[in-house]
């Protein structure tokens, strides 16, 4: 892997949750990479206040080296609409939240950062300042002009890759279509080998219904959709198999014939990687064309200010954004 030329951005995400708490915490820590906060310095200097955490505070300044020593916070300063409150979310704040996502992305674009790695944020507040937001993913790829991203996360041994994302379930059926699920499996199949050197990657793809329709009897959408698709690509050299029943898919034996799974929506496969990492997970976005990873937790307000969080995901999430840059 080759050393980085450039330090790892890292949005707060929504103030009035712990996200802020997250950086200034994490700060205490000797890191081995430079980080650049994105943030309201006063808000961050508060929130240190509150969490009775001394940090010594400084301004990024582009192409100026940035010290990782512990105890030292270097804050890219984007300023609050309103004064931020631990654990009171206020809409009109929802412009700023995004603010922070729009400066980072620019800098990642631009070779400014070598990855972007980001806070919890309110998707619910975000809409009810009237903005249509449906999470960091689809957002980045619109706002990055991507054709396709992926959803994955990591965490426990596992890599759960998701065909949809933020869909209501009667919607899934509608959305699992040939065209989509090969250009998942391609971003899948090429992110997985460029940024975690898997050569070739192994991916297990689920089905959609249960015991994967069980031969047309409990749905079609395996044996029309699903499996030609897998056999299409196999003929370009993808490695994959399926598709599994979901309901047996996350076995050990299954798992140890893996590098990655592909699980036909949401809730069918990061229920079992939460399971088994939560608290330490990473949430990662294949297909951008820059590395970002984040939380597998949300703002969680009622512990905003309260000191009384782990930071062992967004240690997590830096950490492979770190080595995900690093294959590049």
């Amino acid at each position: 892997m080759a050393p980085l030329s450039a330090p790892i951005a890292l949005t707060s995400g929504e103030p009035a949750g712990i996200g802020p708490d997250l950086c200034i915490l994490l700060a205490r820590e000797l890191r081995s990479h430079p980080l650049v906060v994105l943030a309201d310095r006063q808000l961050l200097e508060a929130r240190a206040r509150q969490l009775r955490v001394a940090l010594t505070f400084t301004d990024y300044v582009p192409g100026r080296p940035v010290e990782t020593k512990a105890g030292r916070l270097t804050v890219l300063h984007v300023p609050l609409a309103v004064p931020a409150v631990a654990g009171r979310p206020d809409p009109r704040n929802a412009p700023y939240v995004l603010a922070l996502l729009n400066r980072a992305l620019a800098g990642c674009i631009r070779g400014e950062f070598a990855a972007l790695v980001t806070g919890p944020v309110h998707k619910g507040v975000i809409n009810e300042a009237g903005i249509r937001f449906q999470g960091h993913t689809e957002y980045l790829q619109e706002k990055s002009g991507t054709p396709h991203v992926v959803m994955m996360l990591a965490g426990g041994g596992l890599r759960v890759a998701l065909a949809t994302t933020h869909h209501p379930l009667r919607a899934v059926p509608d959305l699992i279509t040939r065209e989509g699920l090969t250009a998942t499996l391609r971003v899948l199949h090429h992110d997985l080998s460029r940024r975690f050197g898997l050569m070739p990657p192994r991916i297990c793809v689920a089905g959609l219904n249960p015991h994967a329709g069980e031969g047309g009897h409990l749905g079609r959408e395996e044996s029309e959709i699903i499996q030609p698709t897998l056999e299409a690509l196999r003929e370009e050299g993808l490695d994959l198999s399926g598709p599994w029943p979901a309901d047996t898919l996350f076995t050990r034996d299954t798992l140890r014939r893996c590098d990655c799974v592909l699980a036909m929506y949401h809730d069918q496969g990061l229920p079992v990687l939460k399971f088994a990492s939560f608290g330490a997970g990473v949430n990662i976005t294949l297909g951008l064309p820059f590395v970002r990873t984040s939380v597998d937790h949300g703002t969680a307000l009622s512990l905003a200010g309260t000191g009384q969080i782990e930071t062992g995901s967004l240690r997590m999430a830096i950490d492979t954004a770190v080595a995900m840059a690093s294959h590049c």
